[in-house]
C-alpha cells in the first residue's frame, strides 16, 4: 500500500514538474510572414528605346519660280507689229504748225489701240515718232519744229495707252523728205510723223 502511494505521488510529482515547466517556458510568437514579392514581367529579350513622337511638320509646297515675262517680242510678234505700223499712215500739219488735225488724229487713232495692247507685253520694245518739215525755213528752225509734232504725236498716242516710256521722239526737220517738187501738195507730204519701230 505504501508503495503505490508512493507511485501516485511520483506521478503527481512528475506530473506537476511537467507542468511547471511547460508553464514557465513561454512560446516565442511566430513572426509575420514576409510580404509577398512584387509581380516583375520579364525583360523583353530585346528591348527597344522609348519610341518619341514625330514632332508634325506643316510643309507649305514651294512655288515653281515664276517665270519672267518676255520682254521682247518674238519674230512673229515682231512682224505683227510691222504690219500695224505699216497700216498707220503719217499725220499731216498745216503749215508752220504742230497742232493735230482732225484727220492726223484719225491716221493715228486707226490701229494704236491695237499696237497698245500688243506693247503693253514687250516693255523693252520701244517706237520713235519722227517729225518732219517741208523746205521752207531755215534748218535749225525746222528741227524746233519737227520736234513739236513728234512730241504732239506723242502725246496723242501716250493718252490712247501707249507707254510713254516705249516711244522716243526724234526731229529731221527737213533733211528727210518724202516728195521733192516745189510746191503745196509736195509741202504738204512732208509736214508729218512717222512711226517706226526702233531697230535692236
Amino acid at each position: 500500500m505504501k508503495s503505490s502511494r508512493r507511485l501516485v505521488i511520483l506521478a503527481v510529482a512528475v506530473v506537476s514538474l511537467i507542468a511547471a515547466g511547460c508553464a514557465k517556458k513561454k512560446v516565442a510568437a511566430a513572426p509575420p510572414p514576409p510580404p509577398p514579392p512584387m509581380p516583375t514581367n520579364p525583360a523583353p529579350a530585346h528591348q527597344q528605346p522609348a519610341q518619341q513622337p514625330t514632332p508634325v511638320v506643316s510643309r507649305t509646297p514651294t512655288p515653281a519660280p515664276m517665270q519672267q515675262p518676255q520682254r521682247y517680242p518674238n519674230a512673229v510678234t515682231r512682224a505683227r507689229i510691222d504690219t500695224l505700223l505699216a497700216r498707220i499712215e503719217d499725220a499731216y500739219f498745216d503749215y508752220d504748225k504742230h497742232t493735230l488735225r482732225p484727220d492726223a488724229i484719225k491716221a493715228l487713232q486707226a490701229d494704236s489701240t491695237e499696237l497698245r495692247d500688243i506693247l503693253k507685253d514687250y516693255p523693252d520694245y520701244k517706237l520713235t515718232v519722227e517729225g518732219h518739215c517741208d523746205e521752207r525755213g531755215s534748218a535749225e528752225y525746222n528741227m524746233g519744229l519737227g520736234q513739236e509734232r513728234a512730241e504732239a504725236a506723242k502725246d496723242y498716242l501716250v493718252q490712247v495707252g501707249i507707254p510713254s516710256g516705249q516711244l522716243n521722239t526724234v526731229s529731221y526737220g527737213k533733211e528727210k523728205p518724202v516728195c521733192d517738187e516745189h510746191d503745196e501738195a509736195c509741202w504738204q507730204r512732208n509736214r508729218r510723223i512717222h512711226i517706226a519701230a526702233v531697230q535692236r
